[in-house]
């Protein structure tokens, strides 16, 4: 015979697609009844119209029929006024809304920069967090490019919109990537023009008010140049550390080398180079360096960093990007999904340093 206890069990397993917490611990069970081989649960949503009711209805009936019953009640409702309060205050860990990713927080923290637009920055970061993720990592994006937003349309999520929950945001979730752009709040390819304060006061908004829960990796895909978003960055996450991605060509090497002296000029550190768009490998085996060759090395060599990557040219990466499906997990053997999983792989080995932090010490 199946008992309340065992239903409970059961339901722990169900993860909350939002929240990526178990749906017991998140308070959204209420009673449960087992008679007989029949079993009623109520399941209470978070918001009316909760975009992920489907799913969750769909693996609570899954999770308590595996327990032996044969029937399955579930009688869905949404939370009161109270109980959302008492779920955000939950998530938050009892702390005022604030920043999410402060000088204490253990979020690896990556800004993927550019001197100048095309060089693929989107992509990259789009297909990195994919990686990253695959690896088994929280990972997070932020679409911090506002006037040219794309991580959206490379992650198929073009059409989603986060959840509201109270005064917190929660991101849609994409390839296991939890992922925040500006794209998600405007109505079609609406183009934005904003001037220096609405842009920090977005990015400001999107590390407050957008629950990310706890990341391993931060991903922040940033507008090319060395303009206000860039400078906005340096104060509000002094430490993320930046990656600047180049193209081959010299002229494009050099535009590059800006943006990571600029990183430095706010006080953060530039960790590598990612050269982007490399020779293009031809039936007979030979490689066509459609863009120049060396960019990457020398931009790293004048930044006195390490070059983490060359990607090559590839059509299963731009065919990926069109289609939202990412080139690390459609072509995995393809010569650019390998290059940027080697990148994705020194990521994951690194650790945050103890510079800067808090350590909890007190002299007596």
């Amino acid at each position: 015979m199946t008992a309340e206890g065992d239903v409970r069990g059961a339901l722990a397993r169900v993860i909350d697609p939002e929240l990526r917490r178990p749906i017991t611990e998140l308070d959204m069970v209420g009673d449960v009844a087992v008679d007989g081989s029949s079993a009623t649960v109520d399941l209470k949503l978070t918001i009316v119209g909760c975009p992920a009711a489907d799913t969750i209805e769909r693996d609570v009936r899954e999770a308590v029929l595996s327990t032996g019953v044969t029937a399955v009640d579930v009688r869905v409702s949404v939370m009161s006024r109270e109980e959302r309060a008492a779920l955000t205050e939950k998530l938050r860990g009892g702390r005022p809304k604030s920043m999410q990713f402060g000088p204490d927080s253990l979020t690896r923290i990556y800004a993927i920069s550019s001197g100048k637009g095309g060089v693929g920055k989107s992509t990259l970061t789009a297909n990195l967090g994919v990686s990253l993720a695959a690896r088994g990592l929280r990972v997070g994006i932020v679409d911090a490019d506002v006037f040219g937003f794309s991580i959206p349309g490379l992650l198929g999520v073009a059409g989603a919109k986060p959840t509201q929950v109270d005064d917190m945001i929660l991101p849609p979730v994409a390839h296991g990537v939890k992922v925040i752009s500006i794209g998600m709040f405007v109505e079609g390819n609406t183009a934005v023009s904003w001037r220096g304060p609405m842009l920090h006061r977005t990015l400001q908004q999107f590390l407050t008010d957008v629950f990310f829960g706890d990341l391993d990796v931060l991903l922040l895909d940033l507008p090319p140049g060395t303009g206000d978003i860039a400078i906005s960055l340096g104060q509000l996450l002094p430490q993320a550390e930046v990656i600047v991605v180049t193209t081959p060509q010299a002229a494009a090497a050099e535009v590059a080398e800006r943006s990571g002296l600029v990183a430095r000029q706010t006080g953060q550190t530039v960790i590598g180079v990612v050269e982007n768009m490399a020779g293009l490998a031809q039936p007979d085996g030979s490689v066509v360096d459609l863009f120049g060759s060396g960019g990457g090395e020398d931009a790293a060599a004048r930044l006195a960093v390490p070059l983490l990557g060359s990607v090559p040219l590839s059509l299963a990466l731009r065919v990926g990007g069109d289609s939202g499906e990412p080139v690390v997990l459609g072509h995995p053997d393809d010569p650019a999904a390998a290059a940027i999983a080697g990148i994705a792989a020194q990521l994951a080995t690194r650790a945050r340093g103890l510079s800067g932090r808090k350590l909890g010490l007190s002299v007596t």
